[in-house]
């Protein structure tokens, strides 16, 4: 190998990173060489100024989550200030936050996708109509429930993808499809399921808070190695932040994209699944609500750990940052409209920073 096939692979994996903390560069690497030029940085001297900002840009809402939980627990101590307040805050979002990661999965590769919802409304919806009503072993109920989460995906990719139509129309439309056919599936009822070793999946408690909690944290953590750490989650970044110029460098974009859709689709059905697990059964009209926490999450997420990006641990704390400003608000007495209005802020407030930080990267 020459230096310039080198020089050309280290450009192209930095590009590829785009500002994702990866380890050094390997010649070695199996990223192609790229088809574009890139300009190398001139060296700079990194001060402690440099790193504050830097910690102090990444982190920030980290320190806006402390003062609001200080301001909350001097306000009302007794309520606020507890154990159960932290098993409210920490054990009630995990089927949101699997629900969050799967908009991710989409978000990360630059596509788009409002069919989340319901898709694990669907899911939801099939585990106890079949579990309950058809007798069906429950595991298998759960395995067909994920096989129909995967149709959701293969049908959202094969439109979006494969025949080009665009994805706000696709999953607008999807969206109210896989509504529709929760709803044919249940009779427009609500279906519960009653068994202690499934709910025990999800309920049982380890260190005062449910294994829920931890199945999200794993899942957000494995995807952040994933899109750190191992080829193919470079290639997602890289097929996110230019789709043409990773295409030029021998990347399979449309296969990254469709399968985003597909692992997408299967998120949302274990978000079901945990769901059910967890409250033992599912409205599948409500399906729709999920869709604006999940997304306010997501872009929330944008302003935490890596500033104008999609990252996985972003949207793991931006989950509960909002839910402990929600709690806050309920404790205080407001009640019934403050959990969509503090949504709603959450995401416009999310989106500004996310594109005031982008825009700041870009000019810098």
């Amino acid at each position: 190998m020459t230096l310039s096939d080198q020089t050309n692979k280290t450009s192209a994996r930095e590009s590829v990173v785009h500002g994702i903390d990866a380890p050094p560069p390997d010649p070695n690497s199996d990223l192609p060489p790229s088809a574009v030029a890139v300009t190398a940085r001139p060296a700079t001297t990194t001060t402690t100024g440099d790193r504050l900002r830097s910690i102090g840009s990444r982190y920030a809402l980290i320190g806006v989550w402390i003062v609001m939980a200080v301001v909350y627990g001097a306000i009302m101590p007794d309520k606020f200030l507890g154990t159960s307040t932290a098993q409210a805050i920490f054990g009630s979002q995990s089927a949101l936050l699997f629900l969050a990661v799967a908009a991710l999965c989409t978000f990360v590769v630059g596509e788009f996708d409002l069919s989340f919802a319901s898709v694990m409304g669907l899911s939801a919806t099939i585990i106890p109509v079949l579990s309950t009503l058809h007798h069906l072993n429950l595991a298998l109920a759960c395995l067909i429930a994920l096989l129909a989460a995967l149709g959701c995906g293969l049908i959202n990719a094969l439109f979006i993808v494969k025949l080009g139509v665009p994805s706000l129309i696709v999953t607008l439309g999807t969206a109210s499809l896989f509504l529709g056919l929760a709803e044919l599936i249940s009779s427009s009822t609500i279906v519960s399921v009653s068994n202690k070793t499934f709910s025990d999946i999800a309920l049982h408690n380890v260190l005062g808070l449910p294994l829920s909690f931890y199945y999200g944290l794993i899942l957000c953590a494995g995807f952040a190695y994933v899109l750190t750490w191992m080829p193919i989650g470079r290639h997602i970044v890289f097929v996110g932040a230019n789709r043409e110029v990773a295409r030029l460098a021998g990347i399979n974009v449309d296969r990254i994209r469709a399968g985003s859709y597909i692992v997408a689709s299967l998120v949302a059905g274990l978000a079901g699944i945990l769901l059910v697990a967890t409250v033992g059964g599912f409205d599948p009209t409500a399906s729709s609500s999920y869709l604006l926490p999940a997304l306010a999450a997501v872009f929330l997420g944008t302003a935490i750990v890596m500033p104008g990006q999609f990252n996985p641990m972003g949207t793991f704390l931006g989950i509960y940052f909002l839910e402990t400003g929600i709690l806050g608000l309920q404790l205080l007495g407001y009640t019934g409209w403050v959990q969509d209005a503090f949504y709603g802020a959450g995401l416009v407030v999310a989106v500004t920073v996310a594109s005031l930080v982008r825009n700041r990267t870009r000019t810098a």
